[in-house]
């Protein structure tokens, strides 16, 4: 068994799989039967952007992670293709929270303290 995809289920599957590959790269299907959008990640799992008439009403149970190698740069950047701040949940130090365009959280982590510093 392995990880095959993570599915989010969305509104409108081509505006929030163009805020993603945006913010990650890679590349981009052309919905399928169902109208869902699959962002292939490089070295990754793929994102699967499906369509569901119900909008969010909760706090994500499932959340993803991003490691930086800039933290302000790409919480800057996040912001600036569409993200919104989530201060309202879990504040902290090593990470950022933010919504994407149809408000599901994920979080910035700062650059691994382990790793040499971005160039």
């Amino acid at each position: 068994m392995h990880l095959a995809a993570i599915t989010v289920d969305c509104a409108n599957p081509a505006h929030l799989s163009t805020f993603w590959q945006a913010l990650l790269t890679g590349d981009l299907s052309t919905p399928d039967e169902e109208g869902v959008i699959t962002l292939t990640l490089p070295g990754g799992p793929q994102l699967d952007f499906a369509p569901v008439p119900e909008a969010k009403s909760t706090k994500n149970r499932l959340h993803l992670d991003l490691r930086t190698t800039d933290y302000s740069r790409d919480a800057e950047r996040a912001i600036l293709l569409g993200a919104t701040p989530a201060d309202d949940i879990y504040p902290g130090d090593g990470w950022r929270v933010l919504r994407d365009p149809e408000g599901n959280e994920f979080c910035l982590l700062r650059p691994d303290p382990d790793s040499p510093p971005a160039s």
